[in-house]
């Protein structure tokens, strides 16, 4: 089922980029950041209350607090400088870029959370940041 999830993902995400696109026409990229915050934010809080899943906030612990937290303040500067970099550039080059994160997670979960690098890892690593600077150069 995970699968059928992490492909609506991207579908979605496809569709921000282009929506957002258009969208920030004319429009400051923090002011259109915010706008689309305040979108996800009630449609998340929406999806607690519509679950009953709100119950489970007392259960959270402070580390998770925390490393929510964290998340969500990478979150936000990511989306402020994809909004920034979206307003000033060709989606068809930002969107492959912004993609690297692929690369940088791969690495990340490697130092940090002491995920298995195999060698199909490395390859597929090296495809990914082959493939940005064709579609970017």
């Amino acid at each position: 089922m995970w699968i059928i999830f992490a492909l609506l993902s991207a579908i979605f995400a496809a569709l921000t980029s282009i929506l957002a696109k258009i969208g920030i026409d004319g429009v400051n990229s923090n002011l259109a950041t915010a706008i689309k915050t305040v979108v996800v934010v009630a449609m998340a809080w929406g999806m607690v209350f519509l679950t009953h899943t709100q119950k489970g906030l007392s259960d959270i612990s402070h580390k998770s607090w925390l490393f929510l937290i964290l998340s969500g303040l990478a979150t936000g500067a990511s989306w402020l400088c994809y909004y920034k970099a979206l307003q000033m550039g060709d989606a068809s080059k930002v969107v492959p870029i912004d993609k690297l994160s692929v690369v940088i997670t791969l690495i990340l979960a490697f130092v940090f959370l002491h995920e298995k690098f195999t060698v199909k890892s490395l390859i597929g690593c090296i495809m990914i940041g082959a493939g940005t600077l064709v579609m970017v150069l």
